[in-house]
């Protein structure tokens, strides 16, 4: 019943999630910052799925995902607040400079934790990449934005419809085919291509859209893989099987030596002032 108007004050527009835009405020009775997520509820499909982030946001509390403080019906939008992650995206990351082997691994863990809790309570994120992977200035690594994810059960384990963003599909998706969590796992090995070369597979090979290649050339590789330790290519191998059935799951990678290698978070807190600091500079 609180108007959200009064109870917080608007900074900064600080970018876009699925369905809405999001800003950076100030809570007025902790003087703490959150971020709002704004989205307008024209249309029933929309609405049906911000009921579905909420619940899933509201259910799913974890250390690895973006926490859920509250939410609003304000006109004809919907507000989900949530708590700021003052080091940006991990896209701002991966444009602003190069990521060092330890750093992929520990970015890596922490995803995979998250996945690993969404996937044990039955939901598949769906949506997994750089741009919903959001850091603290603390260390802290966690998923974002659940407007694409999907409840499954025992009796509806697998998936059909076809959701995601280009270049992060796993092929079971863009070709139709019914699917499950591993979905995300296939979005998340892209992402640690990303984190290698500085962008996603085929991006540049236009007009041709990335997921069609990746339908019909296979699982993408490293470039150049012998710069790096074994490890990583294996990890992102396993990772980026084509088949469903032999792609690792959240749990299983979580024992890969590349992760279990993995140092504190508290290693990535250099990264992430240098990488604000460059973007605060370049406004």
């Amino acid at each position: 019943m609180e108007n959200p108007m009064m109870k917080y004050t608007e900074l900064e527009y600080i970018g876009r999630g699925t369905f809405g835009d999001v800003c950076r405020a100030f809570d007025n009775a902790t003087v703490g910052q959150v971020a709002i997520k704004k989205i307008n509820l024209q249309g029933l499909r929309k609405k049906e799925l911000k009921v579905n982030e909420l619940r899933v946001m509201k259910t799913n509390k974890n250390p690895h995902l973006v926490n859920y403080l509250d939410s609003y019906l304000v006109d004809k939008q919907f507000w989900l607040v949530v708590e700021y992650m003052d080091g940006g995206t991990l896209s701002d990351v991966i444009s602003k400079t190069y990521l060092c082997e330890d750093e992929m691994a520990t970015i890596s863990r922490e995803c995979l934790q998250g996945l690993d809790f969404l996937h044990s309570n039955h939901v598949i994120h769906r949506d997994v990449r750089s741009s919903n992977i959001l850091l603290r200035t603390d260390g802290s690594v966690k998923l974002a934005d659940f407007g694409l994810f999907a409840q499954h059960t025992p009796e509806q384990s697998r998936r059909s419809s076809v959701a995601g963003t280009s270049g992060w599909m796993a092929p079971e998706v863009v070709t139709g085919q019914a699917y499950g969590p591993k979905v995300d796992i296939w979005s998340f090995g892209i992402v640690g291509i990303e984190m290698v070369e500085q962008e996603v597979p085929y991006w540049s090979e236009t007009p041709v859209l990335p997921q069609l290649l990746i339908a019909t050339r296979g699982r993408p590789k490293l470039q150049q893989p012998n710069r790096f330790s074994p490890c990583l290519p294996d990890f992102l191998s396993c990772c980026l099987q084509t088949d469903e059935a032999r792609r690792w799951s959240a749990k299983e990678l979580l024992q890969h030596p590349f992760v279990t290698s993995a140092k504190p978070v508290s290693t990535l807190v250099p990264l992430i002032i240098s990488v604000k600091r460059k973007k605060k500079t370049r406004m």
